[in-house]
């Protein structure tokens, strides 16, 4: 077997030939995990002769040094008959910039840094993190005590912390909790607790939004609050509002079927609130569609993490450790790392293929393929599923159904201008229930659309 060609990766870099725009690279390895500049080969590996390698050894320690106050290594060898320069670049525990601007190698990529970024590079480089930057201007009494009472249920339920544990004031709890420091309340400290955390960190909610595909939406929602109680609140939104449950029956049983397991949900967006990176701005998004769900959120992976690996047993290295800390010890996540390979099974057990994952420098992206509870066949089987059903039951479980029904019991005659204004939707999402209800057998309509009036059919 031949062996495998050397490549271009997170710690090598190949360049035909020296030109001084390459102390950018140079730059890139310093302020990253260090690497090696090679001179003298091209993009594929193969040796070229470098002109005046002599003159450079004397002129590239001294264009390092001067422009970046840095030492490395560098040093001449011959590869194929052939001299080669290699600068060897140590990871340097200080943020390094190249006449004024910072440069960061992630992958075989080379980028400039600038705005959040660049403030968490420079924290990493003082062994502090994003979330743990405290906060001016903020005191306790800015807080609302509800995210408190909430933490302080979970972590009992969940057996992280006792009832005695808990049985201290606010302030007690965040020092506990180190999210305070020097008197001063951390940004983790906000992100966990605070009603309204984007006061002190832009994108710190979460967008939801019904697609009918990718260029037209339905409706959307945009909810912010405290971390602590942010799953649950995203999860009963979804289920509620996005999702339709199928209420069947097996013999005396009855089963509601929806597309997807709850919890398999609830863990995927817990694992985005937890591990995105709050330093870019963006909120995490979810995109349902009627038959798959995107989450996608800002998140750095350690380098070279592949799909694979999340998948399976690893060490779980978490890009906020104050505020996953806090949320570990209110019983919401586990510090094991197995929360990809938790969704996956818990998928497959509800007879669903494997979600798909997108990794890539800067984000994370989980798709859920899911059951289309909203089409059934003639005898009320589930198409998705193939799987039969006894005494099919369609009965309205999304919240606005049920609004509309309500409101179409006292008002017979409303036309959907106004249904729309009641519910706060769009005339488009009330013809869309509206055409579900009728389908259901809960309504009819009884005359035109302009001189009628909707009838609620008694069952």
């Amino acid at each position: 077997m031949k062996p495998k060609k050397p490549h271009e990766n997170q710690d090598i870099e190949w360049k035909a030939a020296w030109r001084d725009d390459y102390l950018k690279w140079i730059c890139g390895f310093a302020n990253a995990q260090g690497g090696m500049l090679i001179i003298g080969k091209n993009d594929k590996g193969e040796n070229v002769e470098v002109n005046n390698a002599k003159k450079l050894m004397e002129d590239l320690p001294n264009k390092i040094r001067a422009t970046m106050g840095i030492v490395v290594d560098v040093n001449l060898r011959t590869e194929n008959a052939m001299e080669v320069i290699e600068i060897a670049v140590p990871a340097y525990p200080n943020a390094i910039s190249y006449h004024g601007k910072y440069y960061f190698r992630s992958g075989s990529t080379n980028q400039e840094l600038s705005g959040y970024a660049l403030d968490e590079l420079i924290l990493r480089k003082y062994g502090r993190t994003y979330d743990s930057m405290p906060l001016p201007r903020i005191t306790l009494g800015d807080f609302w005590h509800d995210a408190f009472d909430i933490f302080r249920k979970k972590a009992v339920a969940g057996k992280r912390l006792t009832p005695e544990d808990v049985a201290v004031t606010d302030e007690e709890l965040l020092h506990s909790l180190k999210l305070i420091e020097n008197d001063r309340l951390t940004l983790a400290a906000a992100l966990v607790f605070h009603q309204r955390p984007e006061q002190w960190c832009l994108g710190a909610y979460v967008k939801i939004g019904y697609f009918t595909n990718d260029a037209e939406i339905l409706y959307q929602d945009e909810l912010n609050g405290a971390l602590v109680g942010m799953a649950d609140k995203v999860v009963d939104t979804i289920f509620t509002k996005y999702f339709i449950g199928r209420i069947r029956y097996e013999g005396l049983q009855r089963i509601d079927d929806y597309p997807m397991p709850r919890a398999a949900l609830r863990e995927a967006v817990m694992n985005a609130l937890v591990h995105r990176d709050y330093s870019t701005g963006s909120p995490i998004q979810i995109r349902v569609y009627d038959d798959r769900v995107y989450i996608a959120n800002d998140c750095r992976l350690p380098e070279g993490t592949t799909v694979s690996d999340l998948a399976t047993a690893h060490k779980s290295v978490a890009i906020n450790p104050l505020v996953a800390g806090a949320i570990f010890r209110s019983g919401q996540i586990e510090a094991w790392g197995r929360g990809i390979e938790r969704i996956i099974n818990l998928c497959t057990a509800d007879n669903l293929p494997e979600p798909e994952f997108v990794i890539t420098p800067r984000t994370f992206t989980i798709c859920f393929h899911i059951r289309d509870n909203r089409r059934a066949d003639e005898n009320g089987a589930d198409i998705s599923s193939n799987e039969p059903v006894n005494e099919p039951v369609n009965e309205p479980v999304n919240v606005f159904e049920i609004e509309l029904l309500a409101i179409i019991r006292e008002n017979p005659g409303i036309n959907k201008e106004a249904l729309a204004s009641k519910i706060g939707k769009s005339r488009a999402t009330v013809t869309r229930i509206l055409k579900l209800l009728t389908e259901y057998g809960k309504i009819k309509r009884v005359g035109s659309d302009k001189t009628g009036h909707w009838e609620l059919v008694e069952k």
